[in-house]
């Protein structure tokens, strides 16, 4: 049976099986650090009866007034765990703790604009793609990203939801 608990310190030493996937981004120690140490409650892991990590979810609060929301900075599951319904359940997870402990309007993500696998995902939890940002992406595989956005308790109008009608730069974004 799957558990989800806070991460801990020493998660960093045994989550190699998830972070060395393709797909995942990794972060330096400080990174890590900083989540766990800024936004506790919004950095999960999902573990197996083993005590391997199977995935793990990154979050923050952030923004001001109506921007005010959750910001999903990795979901990831390993490989080997993928299709059970783990990332539904750590994006959930982070959702009701930025409604009920934050009380934010909205929860955001970015992903590839290529990846229409997770996109696709994101969409089946009710995230809608806000806007594109050009060139968000850069390094040795630039690219643009769709900012999603999912609609909270908060946002009784859907307001943080309505699509953009063009396109944004990443020194345009507001946080």
């Amino acid at each position: 049976m799957t558990s989800t608990r806070p991460f801990e310190m020493n998660d960093l030493f045994k989550f190699n099986n998830v972070n060395l996937d393709v797909l995942t981004e990794t972060y330096n120690m400080p990174f890590y650090l900083q989540y766990m140490s800024r936004w506790p409650e919004l950095f999960t892991v999902a573990e197996a009866p083993d005590k391997s990590i199977m995935g793990y979810m990154l979050g923050k609060s952030e923004g001001t007034d109506e921007l005010w929301h959750g910001h999903v900075s990795a979901v990831t599951v390993a490989p080997m765990y993928r299709r059970l319904g783990l990332a539904k359940e750590l994006m959930a997870d982070l959702e009701t703790t930025s409604s009920s402990v934050y009380n934010a309007y909205f929860v955001d993500l970015f992903v590839r604009a290529s990846n229409s696998l997770a996109i696709s995902m994101y969409e089946k939890f009710g995230y809608v793609k806000y806007r594109r940002v050009l060139d968000y992406y850069t390094g040795d595989d630039p690219e643009d990203a769709f900012d999603m956005r999912k609609a909270l308790p908060r946002d009784v109008t859907k307001k943080s939801v309505i699509p953009m009608d063009r396109p944004v730069r990443p020194e345009e974004l507001e946080w």
